[in-house]
């Protein structure tokens, strides 16, 4: 296990934080922690990366315990962090120099690294540019360079595309999965969004402070995300009888969708009702509907 955490808890003052919280992380997967602002992921990651002192439990990150080699787990870990830490004032070149030499990489070394993850992340023709005059997009590659500079065996990325254009989202994940791919790292994520999630390995979900599911997207969508049935015509005779049914019905402007459990469920619906589905198509649960079923918030909406 790259990460392993036993009944961590962190309190602030008459805030629980983190409440008696277990699990793991295996090598080289894509490990998404979920939660709103305030669940305690942030507290998590600050606790695995020795910024805060948990109150208890046991961590042990590349097979390091934190109680007593906290030194050696900050060197197998590169963060992303929701805000971006680079100093404004200086260049990316700058920057990236200034993080290496804190790794012992100097000289001919540096310079290898450098050629080689300016060309992972494509930042040639930005390093010698300030930060300050860079964009939001820009920025974030730089982040994440930073962070994998001295080439750790864990990736922790803290909403690592929140506010970037589409383009720049599908630029750093392409980078990610090579990452994985090629270099088997290991990359513990938290993101607002539900297609990057849906896309890990192994999904943990927290709300205030507890642990209150966990499994992989697939196991979470069959255990807690119905399917829907949506439908285009016969709006009014079909909000009645699904109502009637006792099924979760929204209407729109110009469709409505009704809750089925399985989609095994609808071949028989339609063997009862034909005359309804002239119109329709059926939609597979996702994380959303797993999310807002299992902490009653929408993630996109906190």
């Amino acid at each position: 296990m790259i990460i392993k955490i036993e009944g961590l808890k962190k309190t602030f003052k008459d805030v629980v934080a983190v409440d008696d919280i277990s699990f793991n992380v295996r090598q080289g997967e894509l490990f998404a922690f979920l939660g709103v602002n305030g669940a305690g992921k942030s507290t998590t990651i600050n606790i695995i990366s020795g910024i805060l002192k948990k109150d208890a439990g046991t961590v042990t990150v590349c097979g390091h315990d934190l109680d007593r080699e906290a030194d050696k787990i900050k060197s197998e870990i590169g963060i992303v962090f929701q805000n971006s830490v680079l100093d404004k004032k200086m260049t990316g070149y700058d920057n990236l120099k200034s993080r290496a030499n804190l790794y012992g990489i100097y000289g001919k070394e540096f310079k290898a690294r450098l050629a080689e993850i300016s060309e992972l992340l494509d930042l040639k023709d930005i390093l010698k540019r300030p930060i300050i005059k860079l964009s939001g997009g820009q920025k974030r590659r730089l982040d994440i360079a930073r962070a994998l500079f001295h080439n750790p065996k864990l990736l922790i990325l803290d909403e690592p595309t929140t506010g970037l254009d589409p383009k720049t989202r599908i630029t750093v994940w392409n980078v990610i999965d090579r990452l994985r791919k090629e270099g088997g790292l290991t990359v513990f994520l938290t993101t607002h969004y539900m297609e990057e999630a849906a896309g890990a390995d192994y999904v943990v979900i927290l709300d205030a402070g507890k642990k209150v599911a966990e499994g992989t997207p697939h196991d979470l969508k069959n255990k807690y995300a119905n399917d829907f049935i949506r439908f285009y015509s016969r709006l009014d005779q079909v909000e009645k009888i699904f109502t009637d049914l006792g099924a979760s019905v929204r209407r729109e402007r110009d469709f409505i969708e009704a809750a089925v459990k399985t989609t095994a469920e609808v071949a028989g619906l339609i063997k009862k009702y034909p005359d309804l589905f002239e119109d329709f198509e059926v939609l597979k649960g996702n994380m959303d509907n797993v999310f807002l079923k299992v902490t009653g918030k929408d993630l996109k909406e906190v």
